[in-house]
């Protein structure tokens, strides 16, 4: 744990200390399909706005794990509402195999964070930023319990050299950002939550085979579903140029239209598929202590659900391939500095981030616009016309879409 987080959890009277730092324990049952995590993504993001989803909360109450991280208290709101100022919460993906994960994804002897996403939700809860972070990305290790190389290392080792912690403490040193919350999903946890919301419709520009996951798609739109919906999340070598990057952007697609079907009526009306996506999220997951309280849950799913789908930003952390110096880059994914500098900077000061005209991923072609995307007939409500406070601002060579853009993967 680094001097600052020591002296923060010191500083307050409602942190204890614990036997082990990534120790894991029960808790009282905390609503964990509130945070939208699915595959290393953002998945059960917004069911918690309406009163059946508040029933479900207690009704799966008993079985979340949670692990130590070293984070702030985070003063109780005074009532049920939203969670009052801006935060961040770090969304890992992990490829372990225990339990029935084995049966998922194979034989493993180590366990890596597959997907690593950084959620930044702005003060005036009007725009939230999700920025990938490619598993392949060579970053410096912080002091982590295991120890690791001297030089940069690849950003999904760092779960396996110290835990979710380990994995926290990389991501704040890398975007500059403090991270207050953290969840980890597992490969069942996946399958589970898209099997909990009926499926999430994926348009694919091409019949798209990855023998390596094992996944055949034909071309238009595919309804994708438990192991299905997991083989696409983790396919890289069937989509775009087989690289990281490509299947961040195919990741987006999914993701995009998840949060479209969450935020619909069909879903949030639906006390069946609440209470499914809350007790598969809570078989599934691992939170950050101060993340797995009932009320801090709900009070980030109330301000989740009201922002507008258009200032909902899926970015991918700037970054290229094909860089060979240092040596450590050679098949790996190097930083593109200056535009990662200008994304965080934005960031940090609370500003909403506009995408360009080539924000899809023209250079990796893992996505590109749908052409039969829907036009919009309805009115929209008084929540969907909210602006940011601040202006957005568009940050050059930033790779992404919004969740109102419909989009397709590109099969290779």
């Amino acid at each position: 744990m680094s001097d600052k987080k020591l002296e923060r959890v010191n500083a307050s009277a409602r942190v204890r200390p614990t036997v082990a730092r990534h120790g894991r324990q029960k808790r009282a049952r905390a609503w964990k399909a509130v945070l939208g995590l699915i595959g290393g993504g953002l998945a059960v993001l917004l069911v918690s706005g309406s009163a059946v989803a508040g029933i479900a909360v207690w009704q799966t109450a008993g079985d979340i794990e949670t692990e130590a991280i070293g984070f702030d208290a985070v003063a109780l709101p005074p009532s049920v509402g939203p969670y009052e100022g801006g935060f961040n919460i770090l969304i890992v993906g992990s490829d372990t195999r225990e339990g029935d994960n084995a049966a998922v994804g194979g034989y493993e002897s180590s366990t890596l964070n597959d997907v690593t996403m950084l959620l930044h939700v702005a003060e005036d809860h009007q725009s939230a930023t999700l920025v990938s972070i490619p598993r392949d990305l060579m970053v410096p290790l912080p002091a982590c319990e295991n120890g690791g190389p001297a030089t940069a290392t690849s950003m999904n080792t760092t779960l396996f050299y110290g835990g979710l912690s380990c994995t926290v403490d990389t991501v704040e040193n890398l975007t500059g950002l403090e991270i207050q919350f953290a969840g980890l999903i597992t490969f069942v946890g996946v399958i589970e939550m898209s099997n909990a919301v009926g499926g999430v419709d994926v348009c694919i520009d091409g019949d798209l085979t990855d023998s390596y996951v094992g996944l055949n798609l034909k071309a238009g739109t595919n309804t994708l579903e438990g192991a299905t919906a997991l083989q696409f999340l983790r396919s890289r070598h069937g989509v775009g140029d087989g690289s990281d990057l490509g299947r961040i952007s195919s990741q987006q697609v999914y993701l995009s239209s998840l949060v479209r079907t969450l935020k619909s009526d069909e879903t949030l009306s639906d006390a069946a598929t609440v209470y499914s996506l809350a007790k598969a999220a809570t078989q599934n997951m691992t939170l950050s202590q101060n993340f797995g309280r009932v009320d801090i849950l709900v009070s980030i799913a109330l301000v989740l659900k009201d922002i507008p789908l258009e200032n909902i930003v899926l970015v991918q952390y700037p970054s290229t391939t094909g860089v060979t110096t240092p040596s450590y880059y050679a098949g790996k994914v190097a930083p593109l500095q200056a535009q990662a500098d200008a994304l965080f900077a934005a960031l940090q000061a609370d500003t909403p981030i506009a995408l360009d005209g080539d924000s899809l991923d023209s250079n990796h072609s893992g996505s590109t616009l749908d052409p039969n995307a829907p036009t919009a007939t309805a009115e929209p409500t008084e929540s969907a016309t909210a602006t940011p406070t601040t202006e957005p601002v568009t940050v050059s060579g930033v790779k992404g879409q919004s969740a109102d853009q419909y989009t397709c993967a590109v099969a290779n």
